[in-house]
């Protein structure tokens, strides 16, 4: 490894050390209440190194959310192509949209808190995030219709959110609670009840 490498290297190193402590002192204590030198100091750098790399804590924030969507959204697609029928697609995806905030309890504190209200991010960076799940959510409920296990005349917009927030409300009872259950237990019954709920209830239904 050359110099400049290297040199990359720990700056890569320092700016994930700062976003993951900035994370933690935002979840515990509340993105207005938290102050640039309980981030710092959780990070174990000085208050001036956290601008170096970040420009405010909003900055931090979007570039957290950035980076962790980059990583979770992949594994979403590729959990998603890895199944043929709808109904596994969908199961694939909430199973490891609940196990990747399961994970990551800081992470699910954070984006339920602040970036669902949006009022810390910028607006159109939540508006992409949230674009590229109900893209994902299109697919599978176009695949569902053309099968004949969802029903066509099945509003798309009204599917996704349908889906897409009980996702949340189960995410929001277990960050509200404590954290202390097996969130991921929640994804198949989850699944049987969308299924349930909007699929075909007899032949006619599936043309």
């Amino acid at each position: 490894m050359d110099r400049e490498q290297a040199r990359t290297g720990a700056i890569n190193s320092k700016y994930h050390l700062i976003l993951d402590a900035a994370i933690k002192v935002f979840a515990e204590q509340g993105f207005h209440q938290a102050t640039i030198s309980q981030v710092a100091r959780e990070a174990g750098v000085a208050d001036g190194t956290i601008y170096l790399y970040f420009k405010n804590k909003a900055d931090i924030l979007s570039n957290f959310f950035s980076y962790r969507s980059r990583q979770v959204f992949d594994r979403f697609r590729q959990v998603v192509d890895q199944a043929d029928s709808a109904e596994e697609k969908l199961r694939n995806l909430i199973r490891l949209h609940l196990s990747e905030f399961q994970r990551d309890r800081n992470m699910a504190v954070v984006f339920q808190r602040e970036a669902l209200l949006a009022r810390y991010v910028k607006d159109e960076y939540i508006t992409e995030v949230t674009r590229m799940y109900m893209d994902i959510l299109t697919e599978i409920i176009r695949l569902g219709q053309a099968e004949g296990t969802i029903r066509k005349q099945l509003p798309l917009g009204l599917a996704k959110r349908f889906i897409l927030g009980a996702v949340n409300e189960v995410i929001n009872t277990w960050v509200v609670t404590g954290g202390d259950k097996d969130m991921v237990k929640m994804a198949d019954p989850l699944v049987d009840f969308y299924f349930d709920g909007i699929g075909t209830r007899n032949k006619s239904e599936m043309r």
